[in-house]
């Protein structure tokens, strides 16, 4: 099985996570163009409510998975590595069986009751097989990620967009006439349908390429399971305990906005679509850059946890400091874009330009998103995932009261929430960032982020300029894509002036690495 260094594996996923999100935002485009404002705010009205199933049946099982595998690994113990995979696959099984099943079971008293529209009845079924699809294919990503080989992740990740835009324009279409409700159910049915691929490709991979034989003595090798299972639930439990705050924190989100806006004196029709505007349209679009910082914190808890078990305590320093720096470049480029084009870019995707003002308005606070990955899977690498799920409640619950304090002011009404949103994410990552340092005594230096902030600010003035001056002859698709392409020229450029992308880095990057590797002096690592 081909093992991959941390920068290496962390462009796969990278590259992989472009393909997917490009795939995702078609997906949206298609949908939304389909079903229009009211039938996406259905359809993410439902989402919440699967991650939380998902989050309790996988039990942050997958970072320990990577974890463990990775340290044994380092030691050699295969038998170990084994066990781990017969644990978790247990501990996963059962508990889809049993979380499935009540989410079938709950759905008509979630949606008339706690999301306030009986229409999301057909979307929470729908998507209920998915629970145990995504379950096993976690732990097997899991494992793959532990080995440092990042190739199978990256690749079911696009077969499951491409799975999934194939046919969510078919099922859309077909179940529309029966009315929206309907049709956000075929959306979501595509969903299950591109996991399922997911998985029947990494477990064609697993088999390919394993190393260990997963069902001779599955369960002799389970009965002596019981210090592996301790040693997964000792990174598990607070891992789940972070993500499960997330999701909590996600599955009232929409409840409490529903909520608010009814106190506001807002319609419930409106109110849907309002939310939809919000968490279907501007959201996810602030989200996209994230695929970066994901694959960075993927690669980091295995990176960090061998390093850790090998007792290399300068290296653990060492990839950390390479984690925030990719993640301040993917975050510089990522606000420029988003705020400086956020009105070409919605009126483009969505036909909804005034929905535009909820990106201008969160991009300053998702720059501390970008960062917030890294330093959470730095904590979990170092065995304080703990301390992570503490800060994360306490995120959690500002988010959610500020919801409520800000959404039910009829002056405010939805931006509300959106101001609710970024001041949870800024708070999660100061806290997390504190942590660190308490803990490793990280080192911050301060000329590279002075030298980003120079070049995210001139990389926005020039983009504007460029937009509003220079491209104006082109309709608005040439326009924006000439605009944006030429800032993230600039702003790349600066980079490598600047010497905040490294040489090493730079040769990663196909065909034009090399060329553009010969602009950095060799002296400059």
């Amino acid at each position: 099985m081909s093992k991959q260094t941390f920068l290496k594996g962390t462009f796969i996923l990278v590259m992989a996570g472009l393909i997917t999100r490009i795939l995702g935002f078609i997906n949206r485009i298609v949908v939304a163009r389909i079903m229009g404002q009211e039938g996406v705010g259905l359809y993410m009205m439902a989402v919440p409510t699967l991650l939380l199933t998902i989050t309790l049946t996988q039990l942050g099982l997958p970072v320990a998975i990577s974890k463990l595998v990775a340290e044994a690994e380092a030691m050699g113990d295969k038998r170990k590595v084994k066990r781990i995979l017969v644990v978790s696959l247990s501990i996963t099984i059962i508990l889809s069986i049993i979380f499935t099943s009540g989410m079938i079971l709950l759905a008509p008293f979630l949606a008339k009751t706690m999301l306030t529209d009986a229409r999301t009845y057909y979307p929470l079924i729908a998507i209920s097989p998915i629970v145990p699809i995504v379950a096993i294919s976690a732990v097997l990503r899991g494992y793959f990620q532990g080995m440092q080989n990042m190739r199978p992740s990256a690749y079911s990740q696009v077969i499951e967009q491409v799975v999934r835009i194939t046919l969510v324009a078919v099922l859309t279409k077909a179940f529309l006439p029966y009315g929206i409700e309907f049709a956000a159910a075929g959306a979501m049915f595509s969903v299950v349908l591109g996991e399922l691929a997911s998985l029947v490709y990494m477990i064609t991979m697993f088999k390919l390429k394993k190393r260990v034989k997963v069902r001779r003595n599955f369960f002799k090798q389970l009965a002596k399971g019981k210090e592996t299972f301790q040693s997964l639930m000792a990174v598990a439990l607070p891992t789940t305990g972070s993500r499960l705050i997330g999701s909590l924190s996600y599955f009232f989100e929409p409840i409490a906005v529903a909520q608010s806006l009814a106190i506001a004196g807002i319609a419930t029709s409106i109110a849907t679509k309002q939310y939809g505007e919000l968490a279907g349209f501007a959201v996810p679009l602030l989200f996209l850059p994230t695929f970066i910082t994901y694959s960075i914190s993927t690669s980091l808890v295995p990176a960090i946890s061998e390093a850790k078990a090998q007792k290399k305590y300068i290296l653990i320093e060492h990839r950390l400091q390479q984690a925030m720096r990719l993640a301040l470049i993917s975050g510089g480029i990522s606000f420029v874009v988003l705020y400086v084009f956020a009105v070409p870019i919605m009126d483009l995707m969505y036909n909804a330009p005034k929905v535009a003002v909820y990106v201008e308005v969160l991009a300053p606070f998702f720059i501390f998103l970008y960062f917030q990955g890294p330093l959470q899977a730095t904590l979990q690498a170092l065995e304080l995932a703990k301390a992570a799920m503490i800060n994360s409640l306490i995120g959690a619950v500002v988010r959610i009261l500020a919801i409520f304090a800000l959404t039910s002011r009829p002056d405010l009404g939805i931006m509300g929430a959106a101001l609710a949103l970024g001041l949870g994410i800024v708070l999660v990552t100061l806290l997390h960032f504190a942590t660190v340092v308490k803990a490793i005594g990280f080192s911050i230096y301060i000329r590279d982020y002075a030298k980003a902030i120079l070049i995210i600010i001139i990389s926005g003035i020039a983009g504007h300029q460029l937009y509003t001056n220079v491209f104006t002859s082109f309709n608005l698709l040439g326009n924006t894509i000439l605009a944006i392409s030429s800032t993230v020229i600039i702003y790349s450029v600066f980079l490598l002036l600047f010497n905040l992308i490294k040489r090493k880095e730079v040769l990663l990057i196909p065909v034009i690495g090399k060329p553009l590797a010969l602009l950095i002096p060799k002296n400059k690592k």
